[in-house]
């Protein structure tokens, strides 16, 4: 009975141990095992292009021709032949004015004209009338016959009373020759006069012309009607008159060739070069890209709430006409590309002291179940970086 008892207890000890021994071992492995990695912590290491950029904000605007049409005229608008949006060309009749009161004064002026011609024929004739009577036949007649009465009174054949009349006769021819010398100066005066009042009514005569011509309001350009500011009955002030504070009639634009007239900070526009690409998008179209290339940076800076930028113009292609004047647009300047490259995201990365890079991959065998990988990097874009070496496609890195 004791030797039952004593291999009961023998036997009770042995699985005491055994129990002890294996919840032992089970304690050990669980406080080893290395802990988990949330999937969304983890990042996947792709193939992708990928650009350096910086990124200018603004509008469309034409790159050629933006044209603000006012009139040579003044008057009401009689006719408005185009609206926003029309596509016009060289020539093409915009808007017409009132022409009434022009064509009265045209009417006027044709008419002194005509008087002012008539006068001038009068004051030929008056000039041909002096040259004839300025001829010497009536003298060389009236001295003939006074020689002729001094012989027969010599002869005693004439009375004197007789002979005196051919005297007078002759002076009267002599005086109305030195008259009529005298008088053709004033015709050929009046002449002179007459012809340069027909010249003064003829330049009144071509002004209404061309003042009437002011009234058809034509399209210097091929382009887009980009504002329209009159309506029919509108009054029109004359840009000859007014200058830069006559009325706005039309805007037209040429939106074959179009830029984005953007702004970039101080801090980026010393990377900013002509000549570098860009990529163009506007809301209306939020699924295209547009293409285009910057052509002017400028070189006076502009200061907004302590912040300055400088103006740069982007040229934009723009071949279907989709892009309107002051559509809101960004443009997005290249400045490096590299394409199909690895690429990692930059929440990824680590900086240590000495601006070493790495990363964290994850790593069963590791107690803390991820290992650090020294990488090299190249280009960044703010969101995604280059990876040169340390890790291939396809391999996991952990988020920090």
């Amino acid at each position: 009975m004791k030797k039952k008892r004593r291999s009961l207890k023998w036997i009770l000890l042995i699985v005491f141990i055994v129990l002890a021994a294996t919840a032992g071992v089970a304690f050990t492995r669980m406080n080893s095992a290395p802990p988990t990695i949330d999937e969304s912590s983890l990042a996947t290491v792709e193939r992708a292009d990928l650009a350096r950029s910086v990124v200018a904000t603004g509008v469309v605007e034409p790159i050629s021709n933006k044209i603000e049409i006012r009139s040579k005229a003044s008057g009401l608008v009689t006719s408005v032949q185009v609206d926003v949006g029309d596509r016009v060309v060289p020539s093409q009749v915009l808007v017409e004015l009132d022409r009434d009161q022009i064509l009265a004064q045209k009417r006027e002026a044709e008419a002194n004209l005509l008087a002012a011609k008539a006068d001038v024929e009068a004051a030929r004739a008056e000039f041909d009338r002096g040259r004839i009577l300025a001829e010497d036949f009536d003298v060389e007649l009236a001295r003939t016959n006074h020689q002729r009465s001094m012989e027969l009174l010599e002869q005693k054949l004439i009375s004197r009373s007789a002979f005196d009349e051919t005297e007078g006769r002759l002076r009267e021819a002599l005086n109305r020759q030195r008259a009529a010398a005298a008088a053709i100066g004033v015709a050929v005066a009046a002449i002179a006069q007459r012809k340069a009042r027909v010249a003064q009514f003829q330049a009144v005569v071509d002004r209404m012309e061309e003042e009437l011509s002011f009234t058809t309001i034509r399209s210097p350009i091929e382009g887009i009607v980009l504002s329209r500011e009159v309506e029919v009955g509108s009054a029109v002030s004359s840009i000859l008159t007014m200058g830069a504070g006559a009325t706005t009639i039309l805007t037209l634009g040429d939106m074959n060739d179009v830029y984005v007239k953007g702004k970039v900070s101080e801090t980026d526009i010393g990377l900013v070069e002509i000549g570098h690409p860009a990529r163009i998008t506007v809301e209306t179209y939020k699924d295209k890209v547009f293409k285009g290339s910057v052509y002017k940076i400028a070189p006076l800076g502009e200061e907004e709430d302590n912040v300055t930028s400088f103006e740069v113009r982007v040229s934009v292609e723009n071949p279907e006409g989709l892009l309107l004047a002051n559509m809101s647009a960004n443009a997005e300047i290249i400045l490096e590309e590299h394409t199909d490259v690895l690429t990692i995201p930059e929440g990824a990365i680590i900086y240590d002291d000495a601006k070493e890079t790495y990363v964290e991959v994850p790593d069963d065998t590791n107690r803390t179940g991820r290992r650090r990988v020294a990488i090299a990097l190249d280009i960044s874009t703010g969101t995604r970086a280059e990876v040169v070496s340390g890790l291939s496609e396809g391999e996991k890195v952990i988020l920090q």
